[in-house]
């Protein structure tokens, strides 16, 4: 097969190699898979504009994002049991975000325990994501696994306290495959059985309280993931979080929401710098990663196309769909006049 040119030839391969219920998985969104859609159309529909003879001296990529320099202004979104794509799983994505330096933030259900990802990760950046579970003391005991192994940040995604309604996986009849799990979640005590969704499961999902406690209960920077609102992204900053993710947890979650690049700008407003804003859902171009950064973002988090890189091609995968869309932006940014990240702002948006 011809090298992989972008990470939509990875997404090709990536669907060729995998079993089908892997890919339906992996691939699909909610219900009609509205939002899935529109996550790429609107980053599509947005325009942009050249600006002539910017002087380029000096012109890099590298950003700084909560201490941290990093080469690139994005991260490795947390994804689930990634075994499921590759017999490493999440030690061959591990290996790659180390190698380019790129953090990598470490799924509560990875199908490898955090701290043998963390081992790998090293010194490289690596934030643990964070769902808070019907145990408590669980929860927190997580978090505290977390900072003993290393991790920079925790990230809490508050917008699936139940799953979406994914059709893919149903026609499919997706199931785990035996020895592929959670985890990270060993030893959870179950949860008390209950009649229908609502006769009694959504009693433990999180609230606002719970935030609060996780703020209480870590000292490293707590950044909330699934926020579509301006007023969210208040209340998130209020309770002390760090950083807002605005996302719509790629289409996977409730269809019909907007796509995320709609979302940012209001609530970047919102924001107006106080905390940093990333975006979840929707990148793959190194002009999507120009386009959010235009919009607000401080950076992005790429999702399902180093998933693909991984299923076709394990680390050296990974490390490629990187490179592409780091360079991807970097032609960007010198075709936009935008020598440096900072430069980048509304003015390389048409209209």
């Amino acid at each position: 097969m011809l090298s992989p040119a972008n990470l939509s030839d990875y997404a090709a391969a990536a669907e060729a190699r995998l079993e089908p219920g892997a890919w339906a998985y992996l691939a699909g969104g909610a219900g009609d898979e509205i939002t899935l859609r529109e996550n790429r159309a609107a980053f599509d529909r947005l325009r942009l504009n050249t600006r002539l003879l910017a002087s380029m001296a000096g012109a890099s990529t590298a950003t700084r994002l909560f201490g941290l320099d990093l080469p690139h202004p994005f991260l490795l979104a947390p994804i689930a049991y990634q075994r499921l794509f590759h017999p490493l799983g999440e030690i061959a994505t591990a290996q790659a975000a180390s190698a380019l330096g790129t953090p990598m933030l470490v799924s509560t259900l990875a199908s490898v325990p955090m701290e043998e990802v963390a081992g790998v990760l090293g010194r490289g950046p690596g934030w643990f994501q964070l769902y808070i579970q019907h145990d408590r003391d669980f929860t927190l005991n997580l978090v505290k696994r977390a900072e003993q192994a290393g991790f920079a940040a925790i990230v809490v995604t508050a917008d699936a306290p139940v799953n979406g309604v994914r059709d893919r996986e149903r026609r499919m009849g997706f199931a785990l495959p035996p020895g592929i799990g959670a985890a990270n979640l060993a030893g959870l005590p179950p949860a008390s059985p209950s009649e229908g969704l609502l006769g009694g499961a959504l009693a433990a999902v999180p609230v606002w309280e719970d935030l609060a406690r996780l703020r209480e209960a870590t000292r490293l920077p707590l950044l909330l993931k699934g926020v579509m609102t301006p007023g969210d992204a208040a209340k998130a900053m209020a309770l002390g979080c760090d950083g807002i993710i605005v996302s719509n947890h790629g289409g996977r979650v409730l269809d019909t929401m907007p796509a995320a690049i709609e979302a940012l700008p209001p609530i970047a407003e919102a924001v107006a710098g106080r905390v940093p804003v990333l975006l979840d859902s929707g990148v793959r171009r190194g002009t999507d990663v120009l386009k959010a950064l235009a919009f607000g973002a401080s950076a992005v988090l790429l999702g399902r196309p180093y998933i693909q890189g991984l299923a076709v091609g394990g680390a050296m995968g990974v490390a490629h769909v990187i490179r592409l869309l780091a360079d991807e932006l970097a032609v960007a940014m010198a075709l936009t006049g935008c020598a440096t990240v900072p430069e980048i702002d509304r003015g390389v948006i048409f209209g």
